[in-house]
């Protein structure tokens, strides 16, 4: 077995974009703490853009240790090329043991590069994260095969251990009000080469989509919906409630929802304080997306649908009748008040 005693830390990549710091950035850093607590070690945050210096405060008080601090107007808008050529360079300085960046666009992007050059593994879209007792490996849960089933891999050869994570999947620490990390500037030179970009105008576009990630109220629909009409009715309940809808994937599949509201290991993974299934029938790879909700309520007509195996509430009966009057109830109630 290889000696990696050089590598230690466990680092963070913190996605921000006009100096705002991504959600997933503190569920990674809030998680870091947990992984670096049991290899008795510290959790970094590296933090990449121009004149963002500012931002190192809000992530101590999440509770980074330390921020590496790279600030240079090459990092002023994400580009491929320059934020690989920074993560690189910090990576090979510092020598950290695990490197975590969110599952977005950005960290889907960039994460693989990093991993290529650093001659490194990368396991994408994790959903859960452990230390293995035994070795001290990092273990890295991500469903495959569609969902069908959990693969959990390891990086026993290389380091450091590297993986994207999904957003919503963590959760963050609660902010500590004056709790300072430690900066470290660390300089990088960069230079131009033919993999670089020139961005000509950034065009920010409104996304109409919901995000259900951040919402405490949802209601979802499944395969037991029927039909896209039908997904109205839902829609009815989540505005008498101030929630949102989401879907299951068997509904986004048949087309009656947007993939942007799917939940699921194949969607997102959200943890509301209300989440109502109505037509789900609670299939492993739903339930993995919404079992952390504070309270679970199920619709279904099936009785031995496993979602109530999950369900803190259950009404076995027809959702076309079950759903109309529960709006009609909450509508009435909040007239009443």
């Amino acid at each position: 077995m290889k000696s990696f005693s050089e590598y230690k830390g466990v680092y963070v990549f913190v996605q921000q974009v006009d100096g705002v710091i991504a959600p997933v950035s503190f569920e990674l850093i809030g998680k870091g703490r947990e992984l670096a607590k049991q290899l008795n070690t510290s959790i970094c945050a590296v933090l990449c853009g121009h004149n963002v210096a500012g931002l190192a405060d809000e992530l101590g008080e999440y509770g980074a240790d330390t921020v590496v601090l790279i600030d240079d107007p090459a990092l002023e808008t994400y580009m491929t090329e320059p934020y690989t050529h920074a993560m690189h360079s910090a990576i090979e300085f510092f020598k950290p043991e695990i490197v975590l960046y969110g599952a977005t666009t950005i960290g889907r992007d960039l994460a693989p590069r990093v991993s290529a050059r650093v001659h490194t593994g990368l396991t994408a879209d994790c959903t859960k994260l452990e230390i293995e007792q035994e070795t001290g490996r990092l273990l890295m849960t991500r469903p495959a095969f569609g969902g069908n089933l959990m693969a959990t891999i390891v990086c026993p050869e290389f380091r450091p251990q590297m993986a994207t994570v999904r957003p919503g999947v963590m959760q963050k620490a609660e902010r500590e009000e004056g709790r300072r990390a430690r900066v470290v500037p660390f300089g990088v030179k960069f230079e131009r080469n033919d993999r670089y970009i020139e961005v000509l105008d950034v065009i920010k576009k409104f996304n109409e989509s919901e995000d259900i990630s951040e919402a405490d109220i949802l209601v979802a629909g499944g395969r037991g919906m029927g039909s896209k009409e039908n997904f109205d009715m839902l829609r009815e309940l989540a505005d008498a409630l101030g929630g949102r809808v989401a879907a299951s994937r068997a509904a986004v599949d048949a087309g009656w929802a947007d993939k942007e509201i799917q939940v699921g290991q194949t969607g997102k993974t959200v943890r509301p304080k209300l989440y109502i299934a109505v037509g789900i029938s609670g299939a492993i790879q739903h339930i993995a997306g919404m079992e952390e909700s504070d309270i679970i309520v199920a619709v279904n007509r099936d009785e031995t649908a496993p979602i109530f195996n999950v369900a803190d509430y259950g009404v076995v009966g027809d959702l076309n009748k079950v759903i109309p009057m529960l709006t009609k109830k909450i509508i009435a109630m909040k007239e009443s008040k």
